[in-house]
């Protein structure tokens, strides 16, 4: 395919003021059109490929392809590429079909390198003792196990060893730039794989890392960005002068304006922007938006930091070893603060500044508030917050992930073993509470924090609410699944299909499967049964998939214990009795949540609008901006749901009552 250059093919190439160090070495495509070679200077072996095509850029400007003032030393230019004005060189790169590189310093691969593959991060351990090698497919759900699992050392020795020879495939002393990727105004890229239909534009610098831009998925590096020792996945974008230094960032994840982040991962759909990152472990959704908010050594998933936030580990002699954990769903008010190390429970609202390591894990949907210095706790209030509720709906709508292949394996259920068990526990908490400190005082204390005799019976009432609808939630799920009709008894409907799923559940950064799942992972990695990331890959994606099948196992297992019966004795009067239940706890959560939203058309929250007119001026523009009560969205949504719902458990009660309870 590749030839010598003719005579006469040299003599124009020089006459074009083309020079070469031997043009024995410089091997081309024939027809080549030696007039789109100007000025370039050939060092080592070169292969060219052909440019006889053309790009149309913004507002229907042409530009050729070819080679324009450049120098270029083992390089490997595809078909119909366009390089031009390189200060500098390229050096020791393929690049393939309809690249353009325009206005570049240095594109170099010096030495062998793995591209980023096999960089250990010390995530939420600064001083390392929970490192997690990085690597092209790496999921949260891998991570998680690394950073966590050290207890089964065994285990993690294997799975980093399989990383280990994956980065040693990936080591070469030639990077490559794929197709129709764009690539101008840019600095210095150095040891850089770059993935096809990547844009890189007015980049200041890149070193050591991974591209893994796809069609479907591209990536976008923007302006003033620098990144060390990286790896960035599918679909984000990086950009606005963003500063990386041996981070991970995962597919559909945007850091930009000035975001600075060393020695932290970034799984899907992150948001990183104007503030600070250090040794996070930043599951899926994790969002901060301010300038003033510093992410420290902390675990976090569909997380949203308020301005101001901030953490420390400081609480040291021996180095700051140190880590906190917030767990789905929770959130960060203004001006927060949290003392390493501590333990949020899920779907948890921090409000005020904290130092006392509080553990709420087994109290979620809570808000922790400051209060005379002392960390108060209201558990289960963020039950029946709206806006709880709304941020349940938008994470599957925010998903941004293109590529087919996807990394991280999410499952968004606000309500599911994990999160319920905890409330199970958590309303078992409360009444043993009560029951030790009297059910006269007026506050109890918990895991360094206080919770008042009001909120500790709020509490036990929402997790009931809770549990129940979970458990009808299930129930309903688990009849139209089995198309419940009179050939089926009840119990035959009820039996779950696999022993899987009974007892505590985890949540892997995303991905909630039961324990023993995780536990039977580990052995079969000790055991050598799984031996290739491939294969942990496709355990991980089995556990997912049978997500509902292990919830039910799970689900009946409360069952019995809610009924105060074994699966066999319930009986079909059980099941309509716990369905009225369920409806009444629906509807009566949905009622919490439709005042909640009423809160904000209240008249306090029409302050600051129409602030030049009367009240009817400012109701009118808050209408206009807002809209009203009635027609919110939001709000037409609960009574819809009210309405679908109570239907729902009539028609199932309905079905049900045709049917004996045994065969």
């Amino acid at each position: 395919m590749y030839e010598n250059l003719t005579v006469n093919q040299i003599t124009t190439l020089e006459s074009n003021g083309c020079t070469s160090s031997d043009w024995k070495k410089v091997l081309v495509k024939q027809p080549l059109n030696c007039e789109r070679i100007k000025h370039v200077q050939f060092h080592g072996n070169i292969r060219l490929g052909v440019f006889d095509d053309q790009f149309i850029l913004k507002n229907g400007i042409k530009r050729s392809s070819g080679i324009y003032y450049a120098t270029l030393s083992n390089c490997t230019i595809g078909d119909n590429c366009r390089i031009n004005n390189i200060q500098n060189y390229i050096a020791n790169y393929t690049i393939e079909n309809h690249v353009r590189i325009e206005s570049l310093n240095t594109l170099e691969v010096e030495g062998e390198t793995s591209f980023g593959n096999g960089i250990k991060v010390s995530v939420l351990d600064e001083t390392g003792g929970r490192q997690v090698p990085i690597f092209d497919q790496l999921s949260a759900h891998l991570a998680y196990i690394i950073a966590l699992y050290r207890h089964r050392d065994r285990a993690i020795k294997e799975l980093e060893e399989m990383i280990q020879k994956y980065a040693d495939k990936q080591r070469a002393s030639v990077g490559i730039i794929g197709e129709w990727s764009i690539i101008e105004n840019c600095k210095e890229i150095k040891n850089t794989r770059v993935g096809k239909y990547t844009t890189i534009t007015n980049t200041h610098r890149l070193n050591n890392g991974s591209i893994n831009s796809v069609k479907k998925a591209p990536v976008r590096i923007g302006s003033g960005v620098i990144a060390n020792n990286f790896i960035v996945a599918s679909g984000s974008e990086i950009s606005d002068s963003a500063i990386l230094d041996h981070c991970f960032v995962g597919q559909g994840c945007k850091l930009s304006k000035h975001y600075s982040a060393e020695n932290s991962l970034f799984f899907a759909n992150c948001q990183g922007y104007h503030g600070e990152a250090c040794s996070i472990f930043a599951g899926p959704y994790t969002v901060t938006h301010h300038k003033s908010t510093l992410l420290i050594a902390g675990l976090y998933s569909f997380m949203n930091a308020g301005s101001g936030s901030n953490q420390s580990n400081h609480m040291y002699k021996l180095g700051p070893i140190h880590a906190g954990i917030m767990q789905r769903g929770s959130k960060t008010a203004s001006d927060s603060y949290i003392l390493w190390p501590a333990k949020i429970g899920p779907f948890t609202l921090v409000m005020g500044r904290h130092y006392k390591n509080s553990d709420t894990s087994d109290l979620p949907f809570s808000y922790l508030i400051e209060k005379n210095d002392e960390s108060y706790l209201a558990p289960a209030v963020n039950i029946k917050s709206v806006g709880t509720i709304r941020d349940a709906v938008k994470w599957p709508k925010r998903d941004k992930r293109t590529d087919t292949n996807k990394l991280d394996l999410i499952n968004c259920n606000l309500l599911s073993p994990f999160t319920i068990n905890k409330m199970y526990n958590g309303r078992s908490i409360l009444k043993q509470l009560q029951t030790v400190s009297g059910a006269t005082s007026e506050s109890y204390n918990y895991m360094s924090t206080k919770i008042t005799a009001k909120s500790l019976n709020r509490g036990i009432q929402l997790y009931s609410i809770g549990i129940t609808k979970f458990l009808g939630n299930s129930v309903i799920s688990r009849i139209n699944n089995m198309k419940f009709n009179k050939d089926k008894t009840i119990q035959e409907v009820i039996k779950p299909s696999t022993s899987y799923g009974k007892g505590q559940w985890v949540d892997l950064a995303g991905l909630i499967t039961p324990k023993e799942v995780v536990t039977s992972f580990m052995d079969k990695i000790e055991q050598r049964e799984i031996k290739s990331l491939k294969q942990v890959k496709n355990y991980f994606e089995d556990a997912h998939a049978n997500y509902y099948e292990y919830e039910w196992t799970w689900a009946s297992d409360l069952l019995e214990k809610e009924l105060d019966k074994s699966l066999d004795e319930i009986e079909v009067s059980d099941i309509i009795s716990l369905i009225g239940r369920w409806r009444d706890s629906v509807i009566e959560l949905d009622k919490m949540l439709y005042n909640d939203a009423k809160k904000e058309f209240t008249l306090s929250s029409r302050t600051g609008f129409g602030p030049d007119g009367d009240d009817s001026v400012k109701i009118k523009d808050f209408e206009q901006v807002r809209g009203t009560f009635e027609t919110n969205s939001v709000v037409n949504e609960i009574i819809q749901h009210i309405h679908r719902k109570s239907k729902l458990a009539a028609d199932v009660i309905d079905q049900l009552k045709e049917v004996t309870t045994s065969a």
